[in-house]
């Protein structure tokens, strides 16, 4: 396994002393500036430049479907990863609106993908068929959980290799609420019942069954918490480990990742507990409407640019997130201070 940095702490402290000469009331911009001081820790240096931007998406399959836990059959996996290759889709309408290029990764879809659009080409890392049923055995092996997670440190090697200054981070594979969901009650330690929500729509009925399936599966296989990959082989997904991949490849390679939602910030939890410190490197975008989004957010002790009530997944929160940071970059970089407007600085006042 790779080793990850430390935040650049003088970088951060330039970029503090920054935001405070620049000609606006002090920390007016909330979390956004927050937000650019670890951008500095994070690269290692004050000069921020967010130009090049992308978002990768993990798609793969989960076999846990067999069970009737989504509304939706598993071949909806396959059709929309196509739709991400011809720019049809909701993240790659809005990461073209971002500035964004849009990085599709195959790490398990079910159907073979041949001949497939190249507005954004498809990048072929299939570990495995989809996962097998968690419901039934456990989803996948440790070397393929290793694997995909390997895909997701490659793909940031890559971007970095081309100067991407900042990642976003996506997924697409039905059934991945149910397995983000197990993951996430593991890692959490809460019950099954709240971590779970609807996902893209199920009745009453159909969200009893889904956490039924969760609490059988876990009883069943007894992933341990303090192991991750453990947790991951046997409830999790492709598309989970390949992005808890993106995400250690962020803290590897001094590249600021965005979390989105629901699932890719199971993948940040899932790749913190691997390598305590990866947060550094990691932004949240939004909190998912799904019951744990919160839950997650917290446990990653990270701060939201967004409260919209989203989640729709394929990385749209993520993406929606990139030109907030991209105004609060500008501005941190091009608005005159208070010395050349001749204007008195603010005072800091401490508060009882």
């Amino acid at each position: 396994m790779i080793e990850i940095r430390q935040p650049d702490r003088a970088a951060m402290e330039a970029a503090a002393a920054r935001w405070n000469r620049i000609a606006k009331p002090l920390h007016s911009l909330g979390v956004l500036e927050e937000d650019m001081i670890r951008i500095a820790g994070m690269t290692g240096s004050p000069d921020i430049d967010l130009g090049k931007k992308a978002v990768v998406i993990m798609c793969a399959d989960n076999g846990v479907v067999e069970e009737g836990i989504s509304q939706t059959g598993q071949e909806v996996t396959a059709a929309v990863t196509r739709n991400f290759t011809t720019g049809n889709s909701c993240v790659c309408i809005m990461a073209e609106r971002a500035g964004a290029e849009v990085i599709p990764v195959d790490v398990g879809v079910a159907e073979r993908l041949e001949g497939c659009g190249h507005v954004y080409p498809l990048r072929s890392c299939r570990i495995m068929d989809g996962t097998r049923n968690f419901a039934r055995e456990e989803a996948m092996t440790e070397a393929e959980a290793r694997a995909a997670i390997q895909v997701g440190i490659d793909q940031v090697r890559r971007l970095k290799e081309r100067d991407v200054r900042i990642i976003a981070t996506g997924e697409m594979g039905i059934g991945n609420t149910t397995t983000s969901s197990a993951v996430a009650s593991v890692l959490l330690g809460k019950e099954p019942s709240a971590v779970t929500g609807r996902g893209a729509g199920l009745s009453d009925e159909g969200l009893k069954r889904k956490v039924q399936v969760i609490e059988k599966a876990i009883a069943r296989h007894r992933p341990d918490w303090q192991d991750p990959v453990d947790v991951l082989k046997k409830v999790g997904g492709l598309d989970i480990a390949g992005l808890a991949g993106v995400f250690l490849g962020g803290a590897a390679f001094g590249i600021p990742v965005v979390v989105d939602g629901f699932i890719s910030a199971v993948a940040a939890l899932a790749a913190e507990r691997m390598r305590p410190g990866c947060t550094a490197f990691m932004l949240a975008s939004h909190v998912s409407a799904e019951p744990a989004g919160e839950m997650l957010l917290e446990a990653l002790g990270l701060k939201p640019v967004i409260r919209a009530g989203m989640c729709l997944g394929e990385g749209t929160g993520a993406v929606a997130a990139l030109p907030l940071f991209q105004m609060a970059a500008d501005v941190y970089g091009r608005m005159s201070t208070f010395e050349e407007n001749e204007i008195e600085e603010y005072q800091e006042f401490s508060h009882a």
